[in-house]
């Protein structure tokens, strides 16, 4: 799918229209810097229109029986995997990652649509007996109304199926606000349910540079119940904030600061395969990506040159040449941050194995790196690096490997590589985050609960879990 196949007005209410102030956002290529296209940049007017749009179109789509909603999402799904090669080409272009990374991400996005059909029928609610024995209780799953989703930039369609699935399946209407980086494959998707017959109003997106006035003007809409947001920590506290003024029922998938622990015992081959997953899946540009590296001393620099040793065997390129396996940053600030991460940590002590230095040339490059001797304190180990970037610090004991990766605000997932599953279990218990890649580097799964403790989160997303948080329990207190 060309980036000037895809519509590129404001989808509200089932019609395609321009920002009500005419502005548009400029789409680049990350690969080359230059613009693809230009779309239409939502106002606070607008976002209100979309509320009134998902408002409107409310009680007939919670109505609606699950079996239909079931079907119109199972549609979707088959319609993405049709189109899997078009959307794939589509988010190598706005994003810039590699065909291979955007054929997995739609392959993964389309699974949300499939999982989220079937479970639109198995809202289930409960009945029992008081303990009193005095009376039943009745407890039934509603729609929590109307939604707001915020998508990131790194994934663009999966992070939108993610939210769309089980909203819709929930009974739920929705206004997705898409990065203004990467607005094209939310476009598009807006365009394949009008295809497959959504009804207008049910879904509504507007891509907009004035973010902000645009969700805080449709969160202090009294008629928004439901803030659901994926992106950096700092955004999230300020949606937050501002979601507390009118008690809107909030789901948060933060930043991660992800360890990865091999223990001696390992089989490092695998150890450094799932790393190369962990890491480099996305060019690193990924919350659940690995930020930081502990190996068991006996085994520390030999996974550490193993690991450079792949690194370095990556072909970087523009994401749509034949071979290529890393693509750009999405943009300068970004990669421009990746840089002097990677000063930094060299600055305070550590050495370069692999990679560590911006190439010369048009788009937004940087090269797989691999840091070693990283000291304690470096900024690389605090802050999420959303780039391929891998720093690799040495631990003596169990206890203290723990207490590396446990020292950050940030939970979402964590890694452990070794071959006494006793271990893997226990370290997997202690570890704080909401999801463990035991001797696996990929966790992410339409049917499994995907989210963090601490600062990386509030709620999780996926399995059954992901469609209840579209709901709200009303309790019915009776007798018969």
């Amino acid at each position: 799918m060309r980036a000037e196949k895809v519509p590129t007005d404001l989808f509200i209410g089932g019609r395609w229209r321009p920002a009500s102030d005419g502005a548009r956002i400029d789409v680049l290529d990350p690969s080359s810097g230059e613009k693809l296209t230009d779309v239409a940049s939502a106002s606070p007017e607008d976002g209100l229109a979309a509320v009134d749009a998902a408002e409107a179109a409310l009680a007939g789509w919670a109505a609606t029986p699950p079996r239909e909603r079931a079907e119109l999402l199972r549609s979707a799904f088959d319609k993405m995997k049709q189109r899997a090669e078009e959307f794939a080409e589509l988010i190598v272009l706005e994003n810039g990652k590699a065909l291979a990374d955007a054929r997995g991400e739609v392959a993964y996005a389309a699974e949300f649509f499939r999982w989220y059909a079937e479970e639109a029928v198995r809202t289930l609610g409960s009945v029992q007996t008081a303990p009193s024995g005095g009376n039943k209780i009745l407890v039934l799953r509603q729609p929590v109304g109307v939604c707001v989703l915020v998508t990131p930039w790194n994934f663009p369609a999966a992070m939108a199926t993610r939210k769309i699935g089980p909203a819709l399946a929930a009974g739920c209407t929705v206004v997705l606000k898409p990065a203004s980086d990467t607005p094209l494959t939310a476009l598009a998707m807006a365009a394949l349910f009008e295809e497959v017959g959504l009804p207008a109003g049910v879904l509504n997106v507007l891509p907009s540079r004035r973010s902000g006035a645009v969700v805080s003007a449709m969160l202090d809409d009294p008629r928004v119940r439901k803030l659901s947001f994926t992106g950096s920590t700092e955004v999230g506290r300020t949606l937050l904030a501002a979601a507390s003024q009118t008690v809107v029922n909030c789901s948060m998938e933060l930043g991660g600061n992800a360890p990865f622990l091999v223990f001696a015992d390992a089989d490092l081959d695998e150890a450094v395969a799932g790393a190369m997953v962990a890491k480099m899946r996305n060019g690193g540009e990924a919350c659940t990506a690995a930020n930081r590296f502990y190996v068991e001393e006996p085994v520390a620099a030999d996974f550490t040159r193993r690991l450079a040793d792949a690194m370095n065997s990556l072909r970087t390129g523009p994401g749509l040449d034949p071979g290529v396996q890393l693509g750009p940053l999405v943009n300068a600030e970004s990669r421009d941050k990746v840089a002097q991460l990677v000063a930094d940590t060299v600055q305070a002590g550590a050495s370069v194995v692999a990679g560590g230095e911006t190439p010369e040339g048009p788009g937004f490059y940087y090269p797989p790196t691999v840091l070693a001797d990283v000291p304690p304190n470096a900024p690389v180990l605090r802050e999420e690096i959303f780039g391929p970037v891998a720093p690799v610090v040495a631990f003596s004991t169990e206890d203290e490997a723990i207490q590396f990766a446990n020292d950050t605000e940030y939970g979402l997932v964590s890694y452990v590589y070794t071959s006494d599953l006793a271990r893997g279990l226990r370290v997997s218990e202690r570890l704080d985050s909401g999801m463990v890649g035991l001797n696996r580097g990929v966790v992410s799964d339409p049917a499994a609960p995907f989210g963090g403790t601490k600062q990386s989160g509030i709620g999780r997303e996926g399995g059954h879990e992901g469609l209840l948080d579209y709901t709200e329990s009303k309790y019915i207190a009776l007798s018969w």
